[in-house]
């Protein structure tokens, strides 16, 4: 009796402690299966892409997942990645980010526009199951700078046409070629349609031309040729064009100029005839029968000078009766010549 009421006494106290360390063991077996499920996964898809690049990240799942929900996080931890999605089956839009399910393929992709160097790091994708562990595949993103085009230069001037080249991998030779222009090559347009710019494949030496027949300002600017339309580095030349205007005024101008210098050529030349001719004139005055015959011949239009000088040359001969010649001293050039006629009469 004794021995019962001690085994008895006994009983409850050695139960707790099994309890508690079967409780801690299985603690210990959910927190390794709680690390397991966060050391996803066994292996990691790589991929490399460049700033300002769209970029898809692609996940497999099993043709019984079909309509199961599927969903992509960012970072490794795969306990929560469904409470920090990114993007999921039912939420197809988030900003740059846009999902699409293609069940005939077994596959689910997340597409990530305007890459920047920011989106590298590592994606989960998820399948949620009905079971406590969801199926898992893990992606690296690796989002690199643009810094490797050397630019080109090219120069041309308005009005006129230019011809550049553009290189592309012998690999391209049968790609579609293409120009287009902008600040930034994920942010262009396309120009190879416009009526004054031609693409030509040359074919043999791995460039193609680029022709543009009649030069705008509007033109320069960057321009980048391509022969990838997934838009590869390395498949790009960057081309600065430079356009010189054509300066009108010059050939206004110009001519201008030239008619302006023969006018004054001209009236130099009038002046010094004119000068040469009162130098003349000064050194030997008109005698009076001169002026006489002149007012007989019409010579003078100013008649009154013809009087004046008559009634002169009648008061010189009172006053000096035995003068040779009339004192024309007191008569300046302008005075006595109004026009031009008598220039004509002395020729004669």
């Amino acid at each position: 009796m004794s021995m019962k009421r001690f085994a008895q006494s006994k009983a409850p106290t050695v139960a707790p402690k099994r309890q508690r360390k079967m409780l801690t063991i299985a603690q210990k077996v959910g927190l390794l299966d709680l690390l397991k499920e966060d050391s996803c996964c066994d292996t990691v898809t790589k991929i490399q892409s460049y700033e300002g690049y769209s970029e898809d990240i692609i996940c497999s799942y099993e043709p019984r997942y079909q309509n199961y929900l599927k969903y992509i996080c960012r970072g490794n931890r795969s306990s929560t990645c469904l409470e920090q999605a990114l993007i999921t089956s039912d939420n197809k839009q988030n900003g740059r980010i846009k999902f699409n399910d293609d069940k005939g393929s077994g596959k689910f992709t997340m597409t990530i526009t305007s890459l920047t160097q920011s989106d590298s790091g590592t994606y989960l994708c998820g399948v949620q199951k009905n079971s406590v562990l969801d199926v898992f595949s893990a992606v690296e993103l690796n989002v690199k700078e643009w810094c490797c085009v050397n630019p080109n230069t090219a120069s041309g001037t308005a009005g006129y046409p230019l011809t550049f080249q553009c290189p592309y991998p012998s690999q391209h030779h049968d790609n579609s070629k293409f120009l287009c222009k902008g600040d930034h090559r994920n942010n262009c347009t396309n120009v190879t349609n416009q009526s004054r710019f031609t693409v030509q494949d040359d074919g043999f030496s791995h460039f193609f031309l680029v022709m543009i027949t009649e030069l705008e300002t509007a033109d320069a600017g960057t321009y980048w040729c391509g022969s990838d339309s997934q838009w590869r580095v390395e498949n790009y030349t960057k081309v600065e064009l430079s356009v010189e205007a054509v300066h009108y005024a010059v050939y206004t101008v110009v001519p201008v100029v030239l008619l302006i210098c023969v006018l004054v050529i001209i009236y130099k030349y009038k002046c010094h005839n004119v000068r040469e001719t009162e130098a003349v004139m000064n050194r030997n005055p008109p005698k009076a029968e001169d002026v006489i015959d002149a007012e007989e011949g019409g010579i003078y239009g100013n008649q009154e000078f013809v009087v004046t000088f008559k009634q002169q040359s009648a008061l010189n001969h009172l006053d000096d009766p035995g003068g040779d010649e009339p004192d024309y001293k007191n008569f300046t050039t302008e005075e006595f010549y109004c026009n031009e006629n008598y220039h004509k009469a002395n020729k004669r």
